[in-house]
């Protein structure tokens, strides 16, 4: 009896409590933060977040085998949580680069590529990626984190104002932080506050937004923004992570695709998602370039990409480049899991990208919703604050081109299964 109310306590406490009640501790020393924490997660690990990390034996195909760490048994599951939307990562000929790679220079760069870090390996990819984009160059970073943090910051000054989209990645945010600006944020993909906010501001003026919302797959009103931006002098940054190398009839990306790639002054990208590698890049004039590469510390004081990865993104940008088909397949599944989900009645929020939250927006059931599904063979997490707002949880789906008509059957049926017999839709 006594070890069934201690359980049945416990599922409380981490019901009630999430990672924002313990950012703050006590007293004076910092390891005080430790305990309260390490507490709750004894309990909040078993009841959910054990779903976290889970250590994948495989590459990140539609198929993966995991390792259940509440368990430790290794199950095969449909992935679709893997940001590898046109299954690139795993192509031959982009392992091949990488062997090569590895083969030729070793293991990483082995320093700074300010200093002894730039091999010519790094300089082919910053080419091909200004020609890919259109642009007068490019500059490489470690990961697309620090291409926004080291941007923002290499070109923001204390006293400047910067104007970011509320829903903005972190990296964004902590980039506006170590720019020491002025940072206001608008409304959601909302013109008309952007432009209540800018009317407030003097001197230097950038709007930072997103091709795409990662989290609820929506698309940047770019044409409305871009038009408030202009007619109040500031300069527009658009983080294109999910959504270069997918949108535009060269894809690359939501600028090209509203027509507006001249009009957008900045363009940041990754390598993580669509090439399925890792790093950040940014393209625009040899000019901003030649001041990034000065400025930019997070690039600057960091070690660059390893060489086998700057390759494999070589030989992964030129299968992006001359296989549009696999962005067919990707916006063809993309409409087959949209009407779907619209027929089984999961509501995805506003979502028109490869982007789908399957919304809970409940912070502690959300956890029982994700271990149900992954029992029943699908590969996806729950999502809770500080990703997203508080009680605004869900599980995010993030389609690829390699995905089958099956696969994606599959997962509409048994989501739509285990919604049904939570109650959470009809």
């Amino acid at each position: 009896m006594e070890a069934a109310h201690k359980k049945e306590a416990g599922k409380t406490a981490f019901a009630e409590y999430d990672y924002s009640n313990f950012y703050y501790g006590a007293g004076d020393d910092p390891l005080n933060l430790l305990k309260p924490f390490s507490e709750w997660y004894a309990e909040a690990l078993p009841n959910g977040y054990y779903l976290y990390s889970e250590p994948l034996q495989t590459a990140p195909t539609t198929r993966v085998t995991v390792k259940n760490r509440k368990n430790g048994k290794l199950v095969d599951l449909l992935n679709l949580a893997s940001y590898n939307y046109l299954g690139i990562s795993y192509r031959p000929e982009v392992k091949q680069a990488a062997i090569a790679a590895i083969e030729k220079y070793g293991l990483g760069a082995s320093g700074s590529p300010i200093l002894s870090g730039t091999l010519d390996i790094h300089k082919e990819l910053e080419d091909s990626v200004a020609s890919f984009k259109d642009k007068e160059a490019a500059i490489l970073f470690p990961t697309g984190y620090s291409a926004n943090v080291g941007f923002i910051s290499a070109l923001m000054r204390a006293g400047d104002s910067i104007l970011l989209d509320q829903y903005s990645h972190a990296s964004i945010v902590d980039g506006a932080i170590l720019a020491k600006s002025k940072t206001t944020f608008f409304r959601h993909n909302n013109p008309m506050d952007l432009e209540r906010k800018l009317l407030k501001c003097t001197g230097k003026k950038l709007v930072v937004v997103e091709g795409v919302y990662s989290m609820d797959g929506d698309v940047c009103a770019l044409p409305e923004i871009v038009e408030v931006a202009k007619r109040h002098g500031a300069r527009i940054l658009i983080d294109e992570a999910h959504s270069t190398f997918l949108f535009g009839q060269n894809g690359r990306g939501v600028a090209e695709h509203f027509g507006l790639d001249k009009e957008v002054d900045f363009h940041l990208g990754t390598f993580s998602k669509s090439l399925g590698g890792q790093g950040g890049f940014v393209c625009g004039s040899k000019d901003l370039i030649d001041y990034v590469n000065a400025f930019g510390r997070s690039r600057f004081f960091s070690c660059n990409l390893a060489p086998m990865i700057a390759a494999g993104l070589k030989a992964g940008l030129e299968i992006a480049e001359n296989e549009p088909e696999l962005r067919a397949k990707l916006w063809s599944n993309v409409a087959y899991m949209r009407r779907r989900f619209a027929e089984e009645g999961i509501d995805i929020g506003k979502s028109t990208s490869q982007v789908m939250p399957v919304l809970i927006n409940n912070d502690a059931r959300v956890f029982a919703v994700a271990e149900k599904i992954q029992d029943r063979g699908l590969y996806l997490q729950p999502v809770t604050y500080p990703a997203v707002p508080k009680h605004k949880s869900r599980l995010r789906i993030s389609i690829s081109a390699a995905h089958t008509e099956a696969e994606l059957e599959f997962a509409t049926q048994t989501i739509g299964s285990v919604l049904r017999e939570e109650g959470i839709i009809q």
